[in-house]
């Protein structure tokens, strides 16, 4: 698994900064006194960086943005990256110039002169997350990030307000691994195996293989991956950090770890793409690492369903009617909407189960909500205006976009079958919000609900502000500071 970058506290040593090899980040805004640090480092590289700071150049960036003064005259370092940031920023402001020193940072030594400022630890964070490298399948030998060293005021109480954070990292590169992962690596088998090793966290993992879905009646699930060679798993991930005996919260993920889109076959063309059709299990999965790493006060119940979609002479046909554990009969319209029916049975065994006091789940589930929201927000649909809110604000201070979405009755009105008690796809034209209605029958009345429809957020062609392209970690965030606030706080 990759692993955020160790990031040291240190205490400021203003005396061995014109030795310090590797490169040298500080903070600095124009019109505004160097910090001490930055008053050392000017004089020994004689005003260059005091011009550098004065120059319409650096008068131009935005908060977070940097420029690099490259071998600065009288310093050891190789470059000084001067990042304009305020010492009264906010959480975003902090982590984007935490994660520009963690883009350009490379194989050299970093010492990230943050002495006094009161975001030290969001920085250190940011820098974290954009360090991040998928590379486990390049044949050449990882460049390895060097050692990074945040000089503070107060390192151990930095240290302290950062770990929590740390775990957080660990949760969402985790996420990241699982959604970058190909196919022929990242089966059933593996998936699960993966899961199953975080029980030395702490972690009651326990997974049910293909009978036991069969006793349970999750015809809906199974139907997915009766094509495959992959045998179709259900993974149920606990941890009991809160009062014993108290009900959990549940967090529902779809795992598709690869979607042709069965017989009503995707085009060729972006289905290498459909490696992170698991990126809700993915989430899931790293939203319970993150929970055990950092000790959360919470019973959290993680449930995913781990299917492929494959057209062998055994898959599942448009026009097949099954019965979902709930005792609904589902007639599949299209083979290619699978992960609603993946969702409704492991909804319905979470509820049935555990009796959780709220449940999120998380899909890649329609294209359609790219086309409504874009890579930048995630859909959201409830049943539950208090967990909505709590959800929508959680994303907000965590800077994920979230949107919430439209539900109805009219909605739920286009899933009428002829033959069966409601299809499972009917028509382009509010497509995510019918698949939302779908998921929404077999939710139970009392229980509040929100589904994530992050297909168009888990993974992108292009870098974003905390993560190179390719997956994101999208929803562990905002799902680990939603259970803070809204299940450990009471």
């Amino acid at each position: 698994m990759s692993h955020p970058v160790q990031i040291q506290f240190q205490a400021t040593a203003l005396d061995a900064l014109a030795a310090q090899p590797g490169r040298i980040a500080l903070f600095a805004e124009p019109d505004s006194p160097l910090s001490p640090a930055g008053r050392r480092l000017d004089r020994a590289t004689r005003g260059a960086l005091a011009r550098a700071v004065g120059s319409a150049a650096f008068a131009a960036l935005k908060p977070g943005e940097s420029l690099d003064l490259a071998f600065p005259a009288g310093l050891a370092a190789s470059a000084l990256q001067i990042v304009r940031l305020a010492k009264r920023c906010d959480i975003a402001q902090a982590r984007k110039a935490g994660a520009a020193i963690g883009k350009a940072h490379g194989a050299e030594p970093l010492v990230v002169l943050a002495e006094s400022h009161a975001r030290a630890a969001e920085i250190a964070f940011g820098l974290a997350l954009r360090v991040y490298d998928f590379a486990v399948h390049k044949s050449a030998e990882p460049k390895l990030p060097g050692s990074v060293a945040v000089m503070v005021a107060n390192p151990e109480a930095v240290a302290a307000e950062a770990a929590p954070m740390a775990a957080v990292a660990e949760g969402v590169f985790f996420t990241r691994d699982l959604v970058n992962e190909p196919a022929n690596v990242l089966t059933t088998y593996d998936f699960a195996a993966r899961l199953a090793a975080m029980q030395e966290l702490g972690l009651d993992v326990e997974i049910l293989e293909e009978e036991d879905l069969e006793k349970l009646g999750m015809r809906a699930l199974l139907g997915v991956g009766q094509g495959s060679e992959s045998p179709s798993k259900v993974v149920v991930m606990q941890w009991h950090g809160g009062k014993k005996g108290e009900a959990p919260f549940a967090l529902v993920g779809k795992g598709v770890c690869f979607d042709t889109g069965g017989i009503s076959i995707k085009p060729a063309a972006g289905m290498e793409d459909m490696t992170m059709d698991m990126g809700g299990a993915g989430v899931v999965a790293g939203v319970m690492r993150a929970l055990a790493l950092r000790k959360a006060k919470a019973n959290v119940v993680g449930l995913v369903g781990l299917v492929e979609n494959m057209p062998d002479g055994r898959a599942q046909r448009p026009g097949d009617v099954v019965r979902s554990m709930k005792g609904d009969t589902i007639e599949v319209i299209n083979t290619d909407a699978e992960g609603r029916l993946v969702l409704a049975d492991v909804l319905w065994y979470a509820q049935e189960r555990f009796k959780p006091t709220g449940m999120v789940d998380l899909a890649t589930l329609t294209g359609a909500i790219i086309v409504a929201l874009g890579h930048e927000n995630t859909g959201v649909f409830s049943n539950d205006d208090r967990l909505c809110n709590a959800f929508l604000k959680a994303a907000a201070a965590e800077g994920e976009g979230a949107w919430r979405m439209p539900m109805g009755d009219a909605y739920d009105a286009k899933l009428k079958s002829r033959v069966a008690d409601m299809v499972n796809s009917c028509g382009r034209d509010g497509g995510s919000v019918t698949a939302a209605q779908f998921l929404a029958r077999f939710v139970k009345p009392d229980v509040p609900w929100i589904h994530l429809d992050i297909a168009g957020t888990a993974l992108l062609k292009t870098d974003s502000m905390l993560a190179p392209k390719g997956a994101t970690g999208w929803g562990v965030m905002a799902l680990n500071r939603l259970i803070r606030d809204l299940v450990e706080a009471g």
